[in-house]
């Protein structure tokens, strides 16, 4: 074994990561990359097949990218926004806004998903404290999904949903309304007409509301799918549903948009295929292209304003982070998006997705899939043990993992939540490349379910 593959298991503890199990494997470590592939210590090449957890948009050691760090470089790395500001900060502010939906006008940085999502919560719940002065104060609590996902701070932690994650954490965590999701293959009230579906899950939502809208501060989702779950495609027009619910009860609609941001669903936002407008808007992950930890959470003017007042009023936000609006970030994030319009990013997206999409219906032929979703780059492939009464696999069979390690002798790295094998490659990647990651991903599970 490798010294550096001997130091990790000596040092190292992983995030999401059973270290007993960790400690039986020789463990992959990464040297250096280039484009869509990985390559480790010992030479041989992966193709990235999940952007280094989301993050990588076009590919790997970017020129453009890497310039504008440089450059950046040689002026300052680093000064705090608070009491001052930067360049690259406000150009980048500036360029958000242009870039988001129209009503978003101001940006708040931070470092990571989970910080922006717990920002969004901080100004919604102070927003209803100081709006009409006090007149809304009852309005404290927050809807989210029952499976959802939106970070790992107790704040947003408090949001998610996901048992194996969160429940451990809570007696730490303050209380949320959580609604069913649209998880259509395993329908939450068992709707027998997927097709004749009229989001009866939304039932649930609406009953809520009408006993409790005046103390409901927001919802909070994210738009068309939700990653974390397992990659659970939300049907067209359920986003729409949401935000007219929200609209017509005094409902603040926040979208965290960490993963499906900066391209992933063929839009540069998703909420854009439903032409969605949010009170609040959480970005992170595609941001910087995977370059540097780089958060954002907009929102609109009335929000904002609400935060104004005389330093006795005791209004100000009182939230920051010390590499608030960093200014190495802020240049990795302008390059990145000054490249999808000259590359016209999401125009050629568009040929790939369809690629994507065909390819994948060979995937529904083997016997242990159940379910295949996807929403433009973004894939989940459900795993089951039983495919006609959607039985899944004991958690102990290790089906998704011992997929991932198959992949991975065969020069792809990709990643399971559970049994859900999930691809999102780097929005870069070639035909060639991207049916090369498609075969292997196949060629995996059906090597691994047929043992």
């Amino acid at each position: 074994m490798h010294i550096l593959e001997q130091e990790d298991l000596h040092y190292i503890w992983h995030p999401f990561t059973q270290m007993q199990d960790w400690q039986k494997e020789t463990p992959l470590v990464i040297e250096s990359a280039s484009g869509v592939y990985l390559k480790d210590i010992h030479g041989k090449k992966y193709i990235d097949g999940i952007s280094s957890l989301w993050t990588n948009v076009h590919g790997h050691k970017k020129l453009e990218i890497h310039n504008a760090i440089r450059k950046q470089l040689r002026k300052i790395a680093h000064s705090t926004m608070l009491g001052s500001s930067n360049v690259p900060a406000i150009q980048l502010a500036k360029k958000l806004v242009e870039i988001t939906p129209k009503n978003l006008v101001k940006v708040f940085y931070s470092d990571n998903g989970s910080t922006a999502a717990e920002i969004a919560l901080k100004i919604a719940f102070q927003y209803w404290k100081q709006k009409d002065n006090g007149k809304y104060k009852t309005k404290t609590k927050f809807i989210s999904l029952s499976n959802a996902y939106h970070g790992d701070t107790v704040g947003s932690v408090s949001l998610g949903g996901i048992d194996i994650f969160h429940q451990i954490y809570k007696p730490l965590l303050f209380e949320t309304i959580k609604i069913p999701a649209p998880y259509c293959y395993r329908c939450p009230v068992n709707h027998k007409n997927i097709k004749g579906c009229k989001f009866d899950c939304l039932k649930k939502f609406e009953d809520t509301i009408a006993k409790e809208a005046h103390n409901i501060a927001a919802f909070v989702i994210e738009p068309l799918m939700q990653g974390a779950a397992g990659m659970i495609k939300q049907p067209n027009g359920y986003l729409t549903k949401i935000r007219k619910i929200c609209s017509d009860n005094n409902i603040l609609l926040i979208l965290d948009e960490v993963a499906t941001g900066f391209g992933r669903t063929g839009k540069m936002f998703a909420c854009e295929k439903e032409n969605i407008q949010p009170d609040i808007l959480t970005m992170a992950k595609g941001l910087t292209a995977g370059y540097l930890p780089l958060a954002a959470t907009l929102t609109t003017k009335e929000i904002f304003e609400a935060f104004l007042g005389n330093i006795e009023d005791h209004k100000t936000f009182y939230h920051g982070h010390t590499y608030t609006g960093n200014q190495l970030g802020c240049v990795a994030a302008l390059a990145n998006i000054k490249i999808f319009k000259k590359e016209k990013v999401l125009l050629l997206l568009q040929d790939k997705i369809d690629f994507l999409t065909k390819k994948l219906e060979g995937f529904k032929t083997l016997n242990h899939i159940g379910d295949i979703r996807q929403q433009g780059f973004m894939v989940g492939i459900e795993l089951v043990k039983n495919k006609q009464d959607k039985t899944p696999y004991e958690i102990t069979e290790k089906i998704g993992h011992k997929v991932i390690l198959e992949a991975r002798k065969k020069g792809v790295m990709i990643r399971p939540l559970g049994d859900t094998i999930i691809l999102m490659p780097p929005l870069s990647i070639n035909k060639k490349e991207l049916e090369k990651l498609l075969d292997i991903t196949k060629s995996s599970i059906e090597i691994v379910t047929q043992k």
